[in-house]
């Protein structure tokens, strides 16, 4: 069993660290440490969406993440290459749609997202950057229409580091915090990247 100190690493070299570990493993065991729980959260959504399993044991200031890689890794990995084409990502970086009139813009972005949610298809993720992580927090007039996006299984992430920049860390409503290298590798998986 290999244990990855990650405590002091910025993000997202955890999740870095733990990939670069993982795909020198054919299967076994792999514990990740780390000094806080967005890194534990970022590891431990990692190893899963990589068809591993995971789990997070806190101890004291530290989180151990225990993953274990299996032989139907590869059965799983095979499977998510049929599904990348059919991935559709949307990336929103701003609170508002478009330049301009910051009222148009806010009418604008909760039409887009009220209209994304009536769609018959759904995309498979959400992303929330800079000032879009506003959105998915406390006072947002769209968070309703982003739990129900949510409830019908749109993965709906924010990055860490902009909802910190913000002082919104612990407002988040909806959604999971993610970070760079979770939402690159999302966006480079994805067949289609919609950005309103």
């Amino acid at each position: 069993m290999s244990v990855l100190d990650c405590r002091g690493l910025a993000c997202p070299q955890p999740v870095v660290t733990t990939k670069k570990a993982l795909d020198q493993m054919n299967e076994g065991e792999l514990i990740v440490i780390v000094d806080n729980a967005t890194s534990s959260n970022n590891v431990e959504r990692f190893a899963q969406s990589q068809g591993c399993s995971a789990e997070v044991e806190e101890r004291g200031q530290d989180f151990s993440v225990r993953i274990r890689k299996g032989k139907k890794v590869t059965e799983t990995a095979a499977s998510q290459e049929k599904e990348k084409a059919k991935k559709v990502v949307v990336y929103i970086n701003s609170h508002l749609m478009g330049n301009g009139d910051e009222a148009l813009g806010s009418f604008l972005m909760k039409a887009f997202l009220k209209t994304l949610l009536d769609l018959e298809t759904q995309p498979n993720r959400l992303i929330l950057l800079n000032s879009g992580v506003q959105l998915a927090s406390q006072g947002s007039k769209v968070l309703d229409s982003l739990k129900a996006l949510s409830e019908k299984g749109v993965e709906i992430v924010a990055c860490g580091s902009c909802l910190e920049f913000y002082g919104l860390k612990e407002k988040l409503e909806v959604g999971a915090v993610s970070n760079m290298f979770d939402i690159l590798q999302s966006m480079m998986e994805a067949d289609r990247v919609i950005r309103p």
